[in-house]
């Protein structure tokens, strides 16, 4: 339903009410925004509109970060400005074929803005005469909960839609067909189509895999991805959650990002030659090159949140430190062969509770600096990862404070994301370590209640 300004007014003139949603992503990856009346919208699509600049300025629980310069109490928290993307639109199908249009923020709010930052870094691939196609995968679990029961219960012995290991289960799919169903129907009514969707090894969790197409759109797709999937649960009286980890007993959930270039000008792959080993073109190898050299100190924009590190270990299916390999699911980069159309590079570091914008931006700029740079990477890892013992370059921040502060002392990151961007994300990223340390957790009470 892409739609320029006269078509959307024309489509809200028939509607009753004549009005419609927008909204911007935060640098969480949350869904911020409204309804907004026609007259209203009219003018907005022309000129964009002020959106009060805490979004900016507070986390994914709206507590007001203290160490952001952007926003806060000494700016006393403005409008920014936000434009809307007319060819963004489309129909929510629970709402009655309520109108939905993205915005990005514009003006100085731009540099931080996680749309406008992938928004740049395909720039830059357009600069170097390249168009990036992405597509992400998520797994998530589902709950027979809801808000309220998941908070009556303290977020403990909460119910999982279906019990036990039960990957690519049929069975599972068919009881459950209706909600696959309904998902499916989602995705393709609001433009974001699935490739496949079926079990994972767990209770209750699902994989979808949305289709892939220019990275821009990708990432829309991703990031209403989460959200709509949600709503559908809720509305059902379930749950969905895209932590990275929520339980100890379970592995966690990726959110893995694949990504290739094609030649602006011809429209061929970029990635694919196979006069070389791996059919792995000079700009792919230079490619998995960036992205390798780069991912210690871009970690905190892959694993954005405390609770990714705790997925990060050996033998639960994600990654431990900078290392890549040819159809090899134990590294952090996996590149996948075949034919010129299909080769392409899986970033696995990454978990379900990304910010698809900047987790995009991060993997695919890495990826340019390193063919920018002609960044040879190691050897490919061959057999298990987790049994071989990376060399120190290639090991990852261990939590989200040091990886906030390999970001905030990267040159690679300042001069691909700008120092604006890289300082107040990494402030935000430093507030939710802090946020974190306050918790008394079960494991601490179990530890020292009554022995120390």
């Amino acid at each position: 339903m892409q739609a320029n300004p006269a078509e959307i007014m024309k489509l809200l003139a028939e509607r009753d009410p004549p009005c419609a949603k927008v909204g911007v992503f935060d640098i969480d990856g949350i869904f911020r925004g409204k309804y907004m009346s026609a007259d209203k919208l009219r003018s907005v699509l022309e000129k964009g509109f002020g959106f009060c600049d805490v979004v900016l300025g507070w986390d994914s629980s709206d507590q007001l970060y203290d160490n952001a310069a952007y926003t806060g109490w000494h700016t006393a928290y403005p409008d920014a400005s936000v434009r809307l993307i007319p060819e963004t639109l489309r129909a929510i199908p629970f709402e009655d074929g309520m109108p939905l249009i993205l915005g990005e923020f514009a003006g100085e709010a731009e540099t931080i803005c996680p749309r406008g930052l992938l928004r740049r870094i395909l720039g830059r691939a357009d600069d170097m005469g390249f168009a990036v196609k992405a597509a992400a995968e998520f797994e998530f679990f589902v709950f027979e909960e809801t808000p309220n029961s998941i908070r009556d219960k303290g977020y403990r012995g909460l119910k999982p839609i279906t019990p036990g290991h039960f990957g690519y289960s049929m069975l599972r799919s068919g009881v459950h067909a209706d909600f696959y169903r309904d998902l499916w129907s989602l995705c393709e009514a609001m433009r974001m189509p699935l490739e496949g969707l079926h079990t994972e090894t767990g209770p209750g969790v699902i994989e979808a895999a949305i289709a892939v197409d220019e990275a821009l759109e990708a990432a829309d797709r991703a990031a209403l991805f989460k959200t709509m999937t949600k709503i559908l649960c809720q509305r059902r009286g379930w749950m969905a959650t895209f932590m990275a980890k929520w339980s100890v007993d379970w592995p966690g959930q990726s959110g893995h990002l694949h990504m290739s270039l094609t030649d602006r000008a011809t429209g061929e792959p970029v990635f694919f030659d196979e006069s070389n080993p791996l059919s792995m073109s000079n700009r792919m190898r230079w490619f998995v090159g960036g992205q390798q050299q780069l991912m210690p100190e871009l970690l905190a924009m892959l694993a954005p949140t405390v609770n990714a590190f705790t997925r990060l270990i050996p033998g639960f299916w994600a990654p431990t430190s900078a290392s890549w390999g040819h159809e090899n699911r134990t590294c952090a980069l996996r590149v996948i062969g075949g034919s010129a159309k299909a080769q392409r590079v899986e970033c696995r570091i990454t978990a379900a509770d990304i910010n698809p914008y900047v987790a995009l931006a991060a993997a695919i700029g890495a990826g340019l600096w390193g063919i920018a740079h002609r960044i040879e990477p190691d050897a490919p890892i061959e057999g298990n990862a987790y049994a071989q013992e990376a060399p120190p370059e290639r090991r990852l921040p261990a939590t989200l404070w040091e990886a906030a502060q390999r970001l905030r002392g990267s040159e690679a990151a300042r001069e691909l994301f700008g120092a604006a961007f890289v300082d107040h994300y990494a402030a935000t990223r430093e507030w939710e370590e802090r946020e974190a340390r306050k918790a008394v957790t079960d494991w601490q009470l179990a530890r020292y209640f009554e022995i120390i």
